[in-house]
């Protein structure tokens, strides 16, 4: 653990500080792995697998319907303009967050496009990447320069937070301070041996500098995932009580 806590400063209710990554294979699982969680969860993160189930927006407007905050986790990559479009088409529909990967010219044209409400999470380096994959990608430079490289151009282009691993978070924090939103994935309460390589566990990652986690795989597979979900939130209170 970083000797230096960075803990964040921003008004975030302890509970939404959890991001649940709902991904499962249909709206039905979804919903009914949702009421299974109940009051555990607040925040849910919507991504690429339900996308491709279908009816995308009914499990996300679902969501929105029973007081849950919601991530749209679609990754936006494409020319400006498309890009700019999709993201309009988020701006009144009540969703917190929004992801986009890409250049400056699209990320520029995310965040002229999101509106007063909707925040844009610019994409810096997947946390199932590790040095030698980002080596394979043409990438001549290790995650932690790559990580802040990208995030100081989002804050310049209008982004409101970055995607980043725990592990870069805290040179985040030195370089830029609390600017900018940091959400954290790639939580692993314990040794993991999946697709996930830059991890780091559920204190870590506050004390890195985190504003919020994305725990996917922890809570899903748990035997009893209301209970896991409770453990990280009880986790997380004493987290911020302690300071």
């Amino acid at each position: 653990m970083n000797q230096q806590s960075y803990l964040s400063t921003k008004a975030i209710a302890t509970n939404e500080r959890l991001i649940f990554a709902l991904d499962v294979e249909s709206n039905e699982a979804a919903k009914a792995l949702v009421e299974r969680l109940g009051d555990s969860v607040t925040f849910y993160k919507v991504g690429l697998e339900l996308f491709m189930a279908g009816a995308y927006f009914e499990i996300v407007d679902w969501l929105l319907a029973r007081n849950k905050k919601v991530f749209v986790d679609l990754k936006f990559f494409d020319v400006p303009q498309t890009v700019a479009s999709a993201v309009s088409r988020l701006r009144n529909k009540g969703v917190e967050f929004a992801t986009v990967h890409g250049n400056d010219a699209i990320l520029k044209a995310a965040s002229e496009a999101k509106g007063e409400t909707l925040k844009i999470l610019a994409v810096t380096v997947l946390t199932s990447l590790d040095r030698g994959d980002l080596e394979d990608l043409g990438f001549q430079c290790d995650p932690k320069e790559l990580v802040l490289s990208r995030a100081k151009r989002a804050l310049q282009l209008g982004c409101d937070g970055v995607i980043s691993s725990g592990l870069e978070a805290p040179a985040l924090r030195e370089s830029l301070d609390h600017k900018l939103l940091v959400i954290t994935p790639g939580i692993r309460p314990v040794a993991n041996d999946d697709d996930q390589k830059r991890t780091v566990n559920v204190e870590q990652a506050f004390r890195n500098g985190a504003d919020y986690i994305v725990v996917g795989r922890p809570i899903k597979l748990a035997e009893n995932p209301h209970d896991a979900a409770m453990a990280i939130q009880h986790d997380i209170s004493r987290i911020f009580a302690d300071g």
